[in-house]
């Protein structure tokens, strides 16, 4: 077995920023680890892996190679990364390095989009696809969503016997189904013969097409749009349905959500990593990592769903609620930060309040997922969480709200529904 981890580029991440500015989004701390690295311990465990290849188009940098290096001492595993030339999609990418996927004689592999929070029920896919499809079949990972929100997904209409998939339809116009794909996979080396049929198909149209500009490339293969949609109903393609929890990190107000399902997670999968009340130690309320290297003063209260990251320093009386501080932040006493991304080496000054507002799911519908909010509606700032960019100084006693802060800003006054640049 193997596993490929789709890490994206940087021209995706958009909505991220700034946070992206700083550091590859698939390293972005949630619940005080990278964001892939829930990814890795998840294949890490399933028995029979072999290697773990990230897959994308970041130039080699040096966070993402200590990471790696870390990474592969911790999980006793090899993991590698391997450089796209360009932006090839989802199937595109591994299709190009299919002879690194498949060497060693790789009987199966999974793909996972770094993009996702889940459990990675992946020894359940395993076990799924040998009593329902033969050895060659392959399998989606799907999650129930609430009828309005499907239409943002990947749909899967499935026979209810034997979850066979007989429909694909990539982020419908109108309602399909409420199975949605979760962006996490499960094929056998037969899957390449099928992307292999969608390259020529495009080498041909690009061939016909003799005023094409030249930008399109034939490498450039989706797995959704172009292989699932072919796939349905040829008895080659099931669905796995999750009632674990599962959600897209698209948004920094998503990886607020996302910490919040992790941590939930840590009280069965990690006890460790999870803060508890001791004497004289910070109040913890419900959920709260806390880095070993950070301090934090005996008055402060944390929680519920709060991370603190390296070297951060927490005053006197200081409120943190779903909250992600990220390493060398410092806030000062009687500091109040409440739906809150604090950038890396950000200060924030004594007595000033730091608030954003929610993008939480329905809490009344058990299938409803994160609304990836667009961040300007009616010309206006949608009110969101907060997020400062990294080295932004909050003076004393001022108060900011929805807002986006810049990295690199010493703010004077107090600010309310604004990105400051």
């Amino acid at each position: 077995l193997k596993a490929v981890i789709l890490i994206g580029g940087p021209q995706k991440g958009t909505r991220f920023r700034p946070l992206s500015f700083e550091v590859p989004k698939p390293l972005f701390p949630v619940a005080g680890v990278p964001m892939v690295q829930h990814h890795i311990e998840a294949c890490a465990k399933v028995p029979g892996m072999k290697e773990i290849l990230l897959m994308g188009f970041y130039q080699p940098h040096e966070a993402l190679s200590r990471f790696l290096v870390a990474a592969q001492q911790e999980f006793k595993i090899p993991i590698r990364y391997l450089q796209e030339y360009a932006a090839l999609g989802t199937g595109g990418g591994i299709y190009h390095f299919r002879d690194q996927i498949l060497s060693g004689g790789a009987e199966a592999f999974f793909v996972l989009n770094a993009d996702v929070c889940s459990e990675f029920p992946l020894q359940e896919m395993l076990e799924f696809r040998q009593q329902h499809g033969d050895v060659h079949s392959f399998v989606i990972l799907g999650t129930t969503a609430n009828r309005t929100q499907a239409l943002n997904y990947g749909c899967i209409v499935a026979n209810a016997d034997t979850q066979e998939v007989q429909h694909y339809v990539e982020k419908p116009s109108t309602f399909v189904s409420e199975i949605i794909n979760c962006g996490i996979y499960l094929f056998t080396p037969a899957i390449f013969q099928h992307i292999g049929e969608v390259f020529q198909r495009n080498q041909q149209e690009l061939a016909l097409e003799e005023n094409s500009n030249g930008w399109q490339r034939a490498e450039v293969i989706r797995l959704e749009q172009d292989v699932f949609t072919a796939l349905a109903g040829s008895g080659k393609l099931y669905v796995y349905k999750t009632d674990g929890f599962w959600s897209q990190i698209k948004s920094a107000g998503s990886a607020i959500y996302a910490s919040r399902l992790y941590l939930n997670q840590y009280s069965k999968s990690h006890p460790e990593r999870l803060a508890q009340n001791k004497p004289g130690g910070p109040v913890i309320r419900g959920n709260v990592y806390i880095h070993p290297t950070a301090s934090v003063d005996s008055t402060a209260v944390l929680g519920p769903n709060v991370s603190i990251g390296e070297g951060v320093s927490v005053g006197a009386g200081v409120r943190v609620r779903e909250s992600i501080v990220l390493h060398g932040a410092s806030l000062h006493d009687h500091t109040c930060v409440l739906n809150t991304i604090v950038g890396w080496d950000s200060t924030i000054g004594r007595w000033a309040r730091v608030e954003g507002t929610p993008s939480d799911p329905n809490p009344n519908d058990p299938y409803a997922k994160i609304d990836s909010e667009t961040l300007f509606r009616d010309g206006r700032l949608t009110p969101s969480i907060t997020i400062l960019g990294c080295s932004v100084t909050i003076p004393a006693e001022v108060v900011i709200l929805n807002s986006i802060v810049l990295p690199h800003k010493e703010l004077s006054r107090s600010y309310k529904n604004q990105i400051i640049l």
